[in-house]
């Protein structure tokens, strides 16, 4: 599973952009997001993020919205990079779901190099892709079938969206 970060406040004060801190919305979309992947039964065995604050706010929020036990590492070489190092590092995952957590324009990128599909990875939206492997070591070389993509906008009102 890719889920992109939620909506970032451009107007909060930050040092610099890795520092940058989730909108409102932002919030609000990971929450839906959390509850939406726990009542559909993908909650991860494990959750790779970036280390920038808005994703990590992201991936905590989602998991503490959606009750997931879930293994977290924080990974720095998921900012500012492209697909060939994400799924490198991906590649040292162990669990049967696995969910990556950043940023664009590498998360629209990685679902055209792993499926060939063309994804919007909108803010707070989340691209599920089937991969037949039995180890995560071959993921750089592997494909799969985009199977679901959900952006959380068209959820808001909905009975996942809720304090």
């Amino acid at each position: 599973m890719l889920l992109r970060h939620g909506k970032s406040d451009w107007d909060a004060a930050y040092s610099g952009d890795h520092q940058r801190p989730l909108a409102d919305r932002g919030v609000r979309s990971a929450k839906i997001m959390g509850r939406l992947i726990t009542a559909m039964g993908m909650a991860p065995d494990q959750l790779v993020c970036s280390t920038a604050l808005r994703a990590a706010a992201t991936a905590e929020i989602a998991m503490r919205a959606g009750g997931w036990d879930t293994e977290v590492e924080f990974e720095d070489g998921f900012y500012g990079t492209g697909p060939d190092t994400v799924l490198e590092l991906a590649s040292l995952s162990e669990g049967d779901r696995l969910m990556l957590v950043g940023h664009q324009p590498t998360w629209s990128m990685l679902v055209q190099r792993l499926t060939g599909a063309a994804a919007e990875m909108k803010t707070a939206s989340l691209a599920v892709i089937e991969i037949p492997i039995d180890d995560w070591a071959v993921l750089p070389e592997a494909g799969g079938l985009l199977s679901l993509l959900i952006h959380p906008r068209g959820l808001f009102g909905s009975e996942w969206d809720y304090d």
